[in-house]
């Protein structure tokens, strides 16, 4: 179902000069943020509780809309609460639980202002629930769950149980002893499969292509690399030793001279090219890959120009209307892309507030660590990057750090002018700006406040 910034009409009787009844139309719009003068970091708790919204609890139950009978549990993620209800017909569902996106959200939760630490031990519970369920059909990195647990009929994908690792090792410290025991078996188990898997390949990020994902090497990095430095006395097994440098060459690897690509072999089916893909600034923001890989700002580069660019094939019309506005530009997925989000018609290609608010953290991060280090990672690999956004090698440190933060606030603002009410949907048309796809995705609030985070730590 779409979301819409649209004028919303309503039907209702009214009398004409003849005395005859006819349907007459109220109209109702919603007024829109007036970005400038609006505070993104006092704009980010209202996100907080929108995306909190979508988390079960033992007192706040849904109900599954296709699956008849189906309650949610305590600590399922909704990946978002809404579903086509159509007579004849169903195509977007997201009424599930993904354990990717309910990882990313959980990150924010244990980040967040909760009064209680419930809703992290529920999260850790439903995690082990789905952990179990899923080993029990053979299919351990089952990405989707209905909301009671049970494993859907959908794709592997390797990147969850190492994502799950990284939103547990986030909320660890604020557990208690028997939640820290349920924790602590989650893990190990994750850990055994990922021994066996993160040599192999994977459905995508995606679930489009199967493959070597960079993004789902990248955050098993990111959780070998954490599980190692973990000070929680969680035990450390001895193969991540090997693990980790394996992984660090198998990245290297997707480098093709001019950017990282998302999947290899590279994807030549019907959604090509497949690249530059967003995914591989996700792989910084969940990731291992340093924010100041001047490779990975080369990728960002094109990422941005391809959907920025009026000259591009594949420039979004909203961006040049948002340019005038001073904000933006909104991002996509890849420049292949035909997923349209209101129908499983390959239609169309539009921008996703995920990533956007993504690489809006890639600039606030970036921005950090310039401040820190004092000095930029310019070079001739990352020059178009920073060309983007007004910086040179005759720049400073402390100017190029405010120009990446305003090219961040920038895209954020977009990102709250086109919402609904702070109300953030998967996608924005590329046209129109107005809201579309599913409403009120979870991984959307949690990608804003991700960046927020970021912002505040520069």
């Amino acid at each position: 179902m779409a979301r819409r910034l649209a004028p919303r009409a309503v039907r209702f009787p009214v009398a004409d000069n003849r005395g005859w009844f006819r349907m007459g139309t109220l109209r109702y719009s919603k007024v829109r943020p007036a970005v400038v003068q609006s505070d993104l970091t006092a704009i980010a708790p209202y996100m907080f509780w929108l995306m909190f919204r979508n988390i079960a609890s033992d007192g706040f139950v849904f109900e599954d809309p296709v699956n008849t009978g189906v309650l949610s549990q305590p600590g399922c993620v909704l990946a978002s609460p809404s579903w086509e209800n159509t007579a004849t017909n169903l195509i977007q569902d997201y009424v599930y639980h993904w354990t990717r996106d309910a990882a990313i959200a959980a990150i924010e939760l244990a980040a967040g202002p909760l009064p209680t630490a419930q809703p992290l031990t529920a999260y850790v519970q439903f995690a082990q629930t789905c952990q179990n369920a899923a080993s029990g059909i053979g299919h351990f990195d089952r990405a989707s769950f209905l909301i009671d647990g049970t494993p859907r009929d959908w794709t592997d994908q390797t990147d969850g149980p190492a994502l799950q690792i990284l939103a547990i090792l986030q909320m660890y410290a604020q557990l208690d002893t028997p939640a820290q025991a349920t924790a602590d078996a989650v893990i190990a188990a994750n850990l055994n499969f990922l021994q066996n898997a993160y040599q192999g390949q994977t459905w995508n990020l995606w679930e489009e292509e199967y493959g070597a994902s960079f993004f789902a090497r990248s955050v098993q990095l990111q959780c070998f690399q954490a599980i190692t430095a973990n000070t929680a006395g969680i035990a450390v097994p001895d193969w991540l030793s090997s693990a980790i440098p394996w992984l660090q060459n198998a990245l290297a690897s997707h480098w093709n001279g001019q950017y990282y690509q998302s999947m290899l072999p590279v994807p030549a089916d019907y959604r090509a090219p497949y690249d530059p893909n967003i995914d591989v600034v996700m792989a910084a923001i969940y990731g291992a890959i340093p924010v100041t890989d001047t490779k990975l700002l080369a990728t960002a580069a094109q990422l941005r120009s391809q959907w920025a660019d009026p000259g591009s094939t594949y420039v979004y019309p909203i961006n040049g209307a948002d340019q005038q506005r001073g904000i933006g530009p909104l991002l996509g997925r890849y420049p292949g892309d035909v997923y349209d989000g209101d129908t499983d018609d390959q239609v169309g290609d539009h921008p996703w507030a995920v990533s956007t608010a993504n690489v809006a953290e890639l600039y606030y991060r970036l921005a950090g660590q310039v401040t820190t280090a004092g000095t930029v990672p310019l070079d001739s690999l990352s020059a178009g990057f920073f060309s983007e956004v007004g910086v040179d090698a005759s720049t400073t440190p402390a100017a190029a750090a405010t120009a990446l933060q305003g090219a961040g606030d920038q895209m954020l603002q977009a990102v709250i002018f086109h919402s609904d009410n702070l109300e953030l949907s998967e996608q924005f048309d590329a046209t129109t700006g107005y809201e579309k796809s599913v409403s009120n995705l979870s991984w959307s609030y949690a990608s804003y406040l991700s960046a927020i985070r970021a912002r505040a730590a520069i």
